[in-house]
This record gives C-alpha cells, structure tokens and sequence, in this order.
C-alpha cells in the first residue's frame, strides 16, 4: 500500500534517489538563504529593524542547505545536478511571485510594499515548507540517519512561518491589509500550481531512479492531482489567514548552529 512514509522510506534507502532529493532540497534552501541576505541588505530605511529578522531567516535557510550536503556527505554522496523542472523557487519567481533576482542584485533600496510582497511571498511557502517538514518530522523524527536534522530544520521552518505571520499583522495594521490580501492571494494560487508541477517532475525523476512501474507512477500522479484539485477548490485559504503566533518575536536572536550535523 502506498503511503509518504512508504514513498519516502522507499527514496531514502536508495542512495542515488536519496542523492537527488537531498540535492533538490539543498538548492532551493540555499537559494532561499542568497535570497533574504539580499533582500536584508536592501530594507528600506522605514523597516530597518526587520534587517536583522530577515538576516537571521537567511541564515537558516542556509544552515538548512548545509545540512542536506551533510546528510549526503555521511554516505559518501555527491550533489546532484538539479533538474531545471524541480526548481520550485525558480519556477516560483518565474510565475511572478516574490522579489525578481534581478531587483535583489541591484543596490536600489526596496520598497515597503517590496518588503509586503516579500512577507506574503515567505507566509505562503513557509507554510508549505512547515507542513512538508512536519510530516517528516511525524514518520522520520527519530529516524538514526535523519532524525536529528528533521527536528531541527521542522522547527526552524515553524519559527519562519510564525515571523511571517507577526510580521504581516504589523504591516497590516499600518495600512497595508488590502495589498497584504491581494499579495497573499496571488502567491497562494501560483505556488499550489508550482508545487504540483514540481511534485510531478520530482516523482517521475524519482520513478526512473527507482524504476517504479506504469500503475504506481500513473497513483501517485493522480494524488498529485487530487492534491491541486483541492487546494485550487479550497485549500489555498490555509496559505492566506493570518493570526497571531503563540511564539512572538521567532526570529529574534541568532540562527541556531547545526555543528552537530556537520
């Protein structure tokens, strides 16, 4: 019976799909990292005191991406070249949502409502990286192997999203609830479709790494599929509501060390 701890189980014993998620995983957390150091740098003077939130999520982002080297590393793996269609964080600013690159590589201060586009952009990935760490976390956080770096990067993740929600509640009591709104709606509808086409492109990857057969390729991309329905239906408004985290100020202070990991 096909299940994720089933699925996952079945990529995590085999060292080359082990190899590529890792890989995927570590591109995307490190572009993530380049992404906030940048976006850190340039904060308008207005939002000045964010500087030091948006650095120390960078800084996770990018203990994340080590960690997934690290993993790789312990069994004696070398990175795999990522495939163009499994780039959910390029796929994502080619859709238009987040900060374009070529603004992050300019020296032009951004803007307040850059920093609204940015939040809204973080909240609804956030609460997708948060949702993905915690299964793991729930089949694979007392894992020997992977345990360790599943608890700490769940955790993290959480932290992220709780900022995003802090932080978007404080733009939208200064005026910006509309465009907050607006933002947070255009995110969530293009990241449910990236997230199913890069599902799609990783499993079918996965599939000729594990050499799956036609049936067991063709349900899980109906999963894919009944997974989209339902978030294009009505499960996008879990990536759009904002309350007020019980852990206020997640971001404040240094990014916790992952030496233990190296």
């Amino acid at each position: 019976m096909l299940s994720a701890k089933s699925l996952f189980q079945e990529i995590l014993d085999n060292d080359e799909s082990f190899r590529l998620f890792c890989s995927i995983a570590a591109t995307g957390e490190s572009q993530g990292g380049w992404e906030n150091a940048r976006i850190a740098a340039l904060v308008p003077q207005s939002a000045r005191e964010l500087a030091p939130k948006i650095t120390r999520h960078g800084a996770d982002e990018d203990k994340h991406g080590r960690i997934f080297h690290a993993l790789m590393n312990r069994r004696g793996l070398a990175p795999a070249e990522v495939p163009a269609d499994t780039d959910y964080t390029m796929l994502l600013e080619r859709h238009g949502i987040g900060l374009a690159h070529d603004k992050l590589k300019s020296e032009q201060r951004l803007t307040v409502e850059d920093i609204v586009t940015y939040l809204a952009h973080s909240r609804v990935t956030e609460q997708r990286a948060s949702e993905q760490m915690e299964l793991l976390r729930r089949h694979f956080g007392d894992h020997p192997g992977i345990g360790r770096a599943v608890r700490m990067i769940s955790q993290d993740e959480d932290r992220h999203l709780a900022y995003c929600h802090e932080e978007l509640l404080r733009l939208a009591s200064a005026g910006h609830g509309r465009a907050i709104r607006r933002t947070l709606h255009e995110c969530a509808l293009a990241e449910i479709r990236v997230y199913r086409d890069v599902s799609l492109a990783v499993m079918a990857h996965m599939g000729r790494i594990l050499g799956w057969s036609r049936a067991k390729a063709a349900t899980l991309a109906a999963a894919i599929h009944a997974v989209y329905a339902y978030e294009r239906a009505a499960g996008w408004r879990r990536m759009v509501s904002l309350k007020m985290p019980e852990h206020r100020d997640a971001l404040g202070g240094p990014a916790t060390p992952a030496l233990e990991l190296a």
